[in-house]
């Protein structure tokens, strides 16, 4: 039985990566799901392949949010599931952090995932599900991550607080936070291949089951949330670390 038949799905970031892997699993499941990405050939390729919605947006800006509603809502129905999952991981040391590095950081990760919710509260179902993507590193010191760290962390605060003001209608807010996971993220932080080799190496040693995690393994997750398995759990954050987190970063 497929557990998300005739519920509509908005995925943001859903391109590639856990995001992907997300809407693969929900689309499986009999849902009706939009994804959203900034590279049009990548959404309109992936969107095709898994016969779901494809929307070429940029969270960040406003433009990119309306133009997201409008296509979502445009065939009627309101919206089951919201996944905020659109972000950018980029790391500098604190005496090397740019306002450009801090604008792009924060605008994508935080400032779009706020006014991305504000903007389809009117739309949800009541007893909807709205997850948001996180990390581990909102609540750990991981060197040279000080934006990165601040924009998840205040994505966690923004997920709690709105846990509370929309749990009149029923709906559940929750977040998600990754440990290590093998996705196309790694590859955009700015390191050569042989530097990531190393990191890789240097973080898989520190995680308690000795792997990488998958972005399968995240989705799973997220569609746990998502359930009515998941009914009475919301303004909670689920770890997904392989133990990772139970390890210091610094």
């Amino acid at each position: 039985m497929q557990k998300f038949k005739q519920k509509k799905v908005v995925i943001t970031g859903g391109s590639s990566g856990i995001g992907l892997a997300t809407a693969k699993k929900f689309a499986e499941e009999g849902a009706d799901v939009i994804i959203t990405g900034r590279n049009r050939a990548l959404v309109d390729t992936e969107a095709k392949n898994s016969g779901m919605t494809g929307v070429v947006a940029d969270q960040s800006t406003h433009e990119g949010i309306v133009t997201l509603l409008a296509q979502t809502t445009k065939t009627g129905g309101k919206v089951d599931v919201l996944f905020i999952n659109a972000g950018i991981f980029q790391l500098a040391p604190i005496a090397e952090i740019t306002e450009q590095h801090f604008d792009e950081m924060m605008n994508i990760n935080f400032r779009g995932a706020l006014f991305t919710l504000k903007t389809f509260i009117p739309w949800l179902t009541d007893g909807a599900s709205v997850i948001f993507l996180s990390s581990i590193v909102a609540s750990t010191a991981m060197e040279n991550s000080a934006v990165y760290a601040a924009s998840k962390a205040a994505l966690n605060a923004l997920a709690k607080i709105a846990s509370i003001e929309l749990a009149p209608r029923g709906i559940r807010v929750n977040i998600v936070s990754p440990g290590p996971v093998n996705t196309p993220l790694w590859s955009k932080v700015g390191m050569s291949d042989e530097q990531l080799k190393e990191a890789s190496a240097a973080i898989g040693a520190k995680v308690p089951l000795r792997k990488f995690g998958s972005a399968a393994e995240i989705a799973n997750t997220v569609l746990f949330l998502a359930s009515e398995e998941a009914s009475f759990i919301t303004g909670s954050e689920l770890v997904v670390s392989g133990g990772f987190h139970l390890n210091t970063l610094a």
